[in-house]
C-alpha cells in the first residue's frame, strides 16, 4: 500500500533506508541518528517517513550552513536538527508515504511531536514530491525552491537511438559530444553493460574502489561503505546498473546507475576511474547512460545534483522542492525573507538557462 505513491523511487524502499544503517554509513556515529517516523491504523502500517536527527549538515545537498552559522553568531544553538530525506541521495520522490491525507498529516504530527522531544531546532523536509506540498504548507512550513538537471523522454517525437538524440541538438552540442565520445574510443577504452545479478562481486569490489578513489581526488571521505553496496547486490540487485570502461579488456572507470524499470526512470549515481583518460567522465556518466535508456525505452534519465554543464549533453532543467520549520520565530521570518528572494533568483536562473537550450528550435 505504501509503495503505491505518486512518485516512487527505489530509494525510498525499507532494503535501502536499512542498508544505510546495517552497512555504519547513516548511523549515529556518522551524524545520522535514526528518527523514523510510522503510523498504524488498526494494526495496519498506513504512513511512514525517514527521519533522522542530524549534528551536521552534510551529504543533504540541500544547503543550510549559513542558517546554522547565523544561529550560532546570536549564540544559539541550530543542532541537533531533524531531517527527512534519504541519506546521501538527492534525488526528488515522495517522502511522506501514506495510504490517504489523514495518514499524512499524522505523519507530520509525528515529525513535530520528535523535534520536541528532541528538542531539535528545526524540521528539513528534502525532494519532496509536488503532491506533498499542499499538506506540508498546510503546516505554515517554508518552502523552497532547487534546480537539477534531467533528460526526459519526448513522447511525441521520442528519440529512437543515441544517433537521433544527437541529431536533434544544435550543431555546436552536436560536434562537442562527439568529439568527447570521439577522445574516449581513441584512448581504447570500450564499455560493457551490467545490470542486476549481472553485476558479480568482483565488479561490485571493483566499483567501490573507484568510487573512494573520486572522494579522494576531491579531499573527502566517501559517505558510503563497501558494506552498503554489498547489501545492495544482494538485497536489490534488479535497481542497479553499471557501465564498465575497459581498455586491453582491464576495467579502469566505471559509473553505477540506479533504475526502476516498472515506471522507466535512472538516475544516475556514483562513478570513479583508476586512471586520468579526457571526457571519460562524460562518456561513463551520461552518454553510456543516455544511449541505454533510449534503447530501453526509459522516460527519464536524472544526472543527479546541480551541474549546468549538463545542459549541453541534452539534461534540462528541472526544480525540485524542499520544506523547512524553524522553531525560532524570529529566524523563521529570517528565513522566509531569504527564500523569498531566493527563490525568485532559482526562477530567474531556470527562466535564462531553458533559453539557452541544446535542442534545435524545431526539434
Amino acid at each position: 500500500m505504501l509503495a503505491t505513491q505518486p512518485r516512487p523511487t527505489p530509494f525510498m524502499r525499507w532494503e535501502y533506508l536499512a542498508a544505510m544503517q546495517s552497512s555504519g554509513s547513516a548511523v549515529a556515529r556518522t551524524g545520522w541518528v535514526p528518527r523514523f517516523v510510522t503510523v498504524h491504523r488498526d494494526g495496519q502500517l498506513v504512513g511512514a517517513t525517514p527521519a533522522y536527527l542530524k549534528s551536521h549538515s552534510y551529504g543533504e545537498y540541500v544547503f543550510d550552513w549559513a542558517w546554522a552559522d547565523a544561529y550560532q553568531r546570536h549564540g544559539l544553538r541550530y543542532y541537533p536538527k531533524l531531517l527527512v530525506a534519504v541519506p546521501f541521495t538527492p534525488v526528488p520522490g515522495s517522502r511522506l508515504l501514506a495510504a490517504d491525507e489523514a495518514a499524512r498529516q499524522r505523519l507530520l504530527d509525528g515529525l513535530a511531536q520528535v523535534a520536541d522531544d528532541e528538542d531539535a531546532s528545526s524540521i528539513h523536509l528534502l525532494f519532496h514530491d509536488q503532491t506533498e506540498a499542499p499538506a506540508i504548507q498546510s503546516r505554515g512550513w517554508l518552502a523552497r525552491q532547487g534546480v537539477q538537471f534531467h533528460w526526459t523522454r519526448d513522447e511525441a517525437a521520442p528519440h529512437d537511438d543515441f544517433h537521433a538524440f544527437l541529431a536533434s541538438l544544435q550543431r555546436d552540442k552536436r560536434k562537442k559530444i562527439q568529439q568527447e565520445r570521439r577522445r574516449v574510443a581513441d584512448a581504447g577504452v570500450e564499455f560493457t553493460v551490467h545490470e542486476g545479478e549481472a553485476i558479480d562481486s568482483g565488479l561490485w569490489r571493483f566499483f567501490h574502489h573507484c568510487y573512494t578513489l573520486t572522494y579522494r581526488a576531491h579531499g573527502s571521505t566517501p559517505y558510503l561503505t563497501l558494506a552498503f553496496f554489498e547489501a545492495m547486490a544482494q538485497t536489490m540487485p534488479g535497481h542497479w546498473l553499471m557501465f564498465v570502461g575497459r581498455r586491453g579488456g582491464q576495467p579502469i572507470g566505471v559509473s553505477l546507475v540506479a533504475i526502476d524499470r516498472r515506471c522507466g526512470d535512472a538516475y544516475g549515481r556514483y562513478w570513479g576511474a583508476t586512471e586520468y583518460v579526457p571526457c571519460l567522465h562524460f562518456e561513463a556518466c551520461y552518454y553510456q547512460p543516455l544511449a541505454w535508456c533510449m534503447a530501453q525505452g526509459f522516460r527519464r534519465f536524472e544526472g543527479g545534483a546541480q551541474g549546468e554543464h549538463k545542459m549541453a549533453r541534452g539534461l534540462l532543467p528541472v526544480g525540485t522542492r524542499s520544506a523547512h520549520w524553524l522553531a525560532h520565530p524570529q529566524f523563521s521570518q529570517a528565513v522566509a525573507d531569504f527564500l523569498q528572494r531566493e527563490g525568485q533568483g532559482v526562477a530567474a536562473y531556470v527562466n535564462e538557462l531553458r533559453e539557452h537550450s541544446p535542442f534545435k528550435a524545431d526539434a
